[in-house]
């Protein structure tokens, strides 16, 4: 399971660049790697693609299909139901965080990072990366406008 992400890893990392030198943005670099389909269409659903093309910088902690699979039956498709647009962006929202984290800056730590959805996560660096209860599974993949750090669960934002 873990080669495979990795092989997967490998492949997004080999696709972050066009030829010609330029980076893709956070959307197209997740688009291109073939395993954020979910991701990708959960962001189109809630409108958030212009936002995640732009300047940033931006730190998106980025479930692979594998991870909504994971989620009870049917949470997917009620979250991408328009009269549930709002808590789609709560939950997508909650997996980025404001600014590039790349792993280096955290290494060895314990901290709290503010999403752009309000609340907190909780990164944990001291061995192997945990975010709340999210393995990082690939990290450090570089975008034009901030940092992609692959992530094995769904990240559900605290019930307010």
């Amino acid at each position: 399971m873990k080669k495979i992400l990795g092989i997967g890893a490998a492949i997004l990392m080999s696709t972050a660049v066009f030829a010609g030198g330029m980076k893709k943005d956070i959307v197209d670099t997740a688009s291109a790697a073939g395993s954020f389909n979910t991701l990708v269409a959960a962001v189109q659903a809630a409108d958030l693609v212009d936002t995640l093309k732009g300047e940033g910088p931006f730190t998106v902690f980025a479930p692979t299909d594998e991870a909504f699979a994971a989620l009870p039956e049917g949470t997917v498709e009620n979250l991408l139901k328009p009269e549930n647009k709002d808590q789609l962006i709560a939950v997508l929202t909650y997996h980025v965080v404001p600014g590039k984290v790349m792993s280096a800056d955290i290494a060895g730590a314990t901290t709290n990072a503010a999403t752009v959805e309000g609340q907190d996560l909780t990164i944990i660096a001291t061995e192997g990366v945990m975010v709340n209860d999210a393995s990082v599974v690939s990290a450090d993949i570089d975008t034009s406008n901030g940092v992609i750090h692959v992530i094995d669960k769904v990240l559900l934002p605290p019930s307010s």
